[in-house]
Formats: structure tokens, sequence, C-alpha cells
């Protein structure tokens, strides 16, 4: 489960998030994101939110997909992996309809290419200096 701070709960959070009109999509999911400027209070915080219409499914299903999203950006977020969050911004992740069939694997696969696309991640990859040879 993500910790409260990091979690958007309010309509205003979401319509804020909604308004800065950046987004990124694939067949499971459309991510929106607003990004804090350096002199925000906010600026150090990243924060999510979830969106599943009763398009998805009925309630359990839904749910389920939630929890899902929850889970994998928890996960991405403990540093166990070559990947981690940036800081200071608001995402929302906004479920298709054939989400809830697809598995766990294919759902964290669909949540990494979006966040790369928005720049919400960096990888050990981004802190490797180039090597040129002039």
């Amino acid at each position: 489960m993500l910790p409260k701070p990091h979690r958007l709960a309010r309509r205003r959070d979401f319509n804020a998030v909604y308004a800065r009109k950046k987004s990124w999509a694939n067949a499971l999911l459309v991510l929106h994101v607003r990004w804090y400027g350096r002199e925000s209070a906010d600026a150090s915080t990243r924060r999510w939110g979830f969106s599943v219409s009763k398009k998805v499914g009925k309630a359990h299903d839904r749910n389920r997909v939630k929890r899902r999203l929850r889970d994998v950006c928890r996960l991405l977020g403990s540093g166990t992996d070559s990947e981690s969050w940036k800081i200071g911004f608001d995402a929302v992740f906004v479920a298709r309809t054939p989400t809830a069939e697809v598995a766990y694997r294919e759902l964290e696969s669909a949540v990494r290419d979006l966040s790369r696309r928005a720049g919400l991640i960096h990888s050990a990859t981004d802190a490797a200096p180039s090597v040129s040879n002039t």
C-alpha cells in the first residue's frame, strides 16, 4: 500500500493534474503528470492518483486494478530495482477498458513504459557518464 502522503485523494488535486494537459498513453493506461517548480513546497514529494471508470468492470474488478497499480508504484519506488521514481510531481493513472483482464506483469510493464516516456523514472543508466573516444 502506498503511504498516505504519496496518494492523491481530493478532486481538486486530480483536476490540477488534468489541467496541465501533459499526458502519455498506451493500450492499457493513460498517464497525466503535473510537475512542481523548484520553489514549490511540494517539490520534494511525489503523489499518485488512480482513476478506474465503470467501463473497466464491476467494483471488484476496478478495485483490483487500483490495488495492482498502487502496488506497482510502491515496488518501483522501493529502490530494489535499478530504477526509482524522481521527485516533484503528481501523476494520475487512468485505466482503460482492457486493464481488468491483463496479468500483473503486463500492467507493470505498461506503468514502466509510460513512466519512462514521461520522465518520471531515473535508472542507473541515467547516472552513468557517457564515454566518448574523441
